[in-house]
């Protein structure tokens, strides 16, 4: 064969190869889409507070006594989150150190303590925004001062975070 015929023949076989290609290509769309939830809103409702303690004298605040600690928190109504806690393992005055632990808690959609109880920890816990997006998570804890106690105004912070 000529060198011509050799190369039209070619060129006829690469046409007919992405003819058939094109034949075999399709395509198809689809939607995007993103739901932008409400900013979360984290507030202190009320301190943890002890009021007076004695040496020697464990003190508990349960998540009913006057002094327990409550967080308040606005969000998307009724979407889950997630709520994690850093706790102290003591309160401080100077340098001086006040044991506090058998941390207890509890959330609710309304402000009462009688909803859900959890242990506060660095560990995540599953919680609920109401329908109307409020949620409140509830605190205590117990100090055990030794008998040698050195008096003074003992402090502390606990830090909650919560995520969708």
């Amino acid at each position: 064969m000529y060198t011509a015929t050799k190369v039209t023949i070619i060129a006829l076989a690469l046409l007919t190869a992405g003819a058939v290609a094109a034949q075999a290509q399709n395509n198809a769309s689809i939607n995007v889409s993103a739901a932008v939830q409400q900013p979360i809103v984290v507030l202190a409702g009320n301190n943890l507070t002890f009021g007076p303690v004695f040496p020697g004298v464990p003190k508990a605040i349960t998540l009913a006594s006057v002094g327990a600690g409550r967080f308040d928190v606005t969000g998307q109504a009724s979407a889950p989150v997630s709520m994690t806690f850093v706790v102290p393992a003591n309160l401080t005055f100077g340098a001086n150190n006040l044991p506090i632990a058998s941390w207890v808690g509890s959330w609710n959609g309304v402000n009462d303590p009688a909803g859900s109880g959890f242990t506060p920890s660095a560990g995540a816990t599953a919680a609920t925004f109401s329908g109307t997006g409020s949620l409140f998570v509830f605190v205590g804890a117990t100090v055990t001062p030794s008998v040698s106690q050195v008096a003074g105004a003992y402090v502390g912070t606990v830090q909650m975070t919560v995520t969708y």
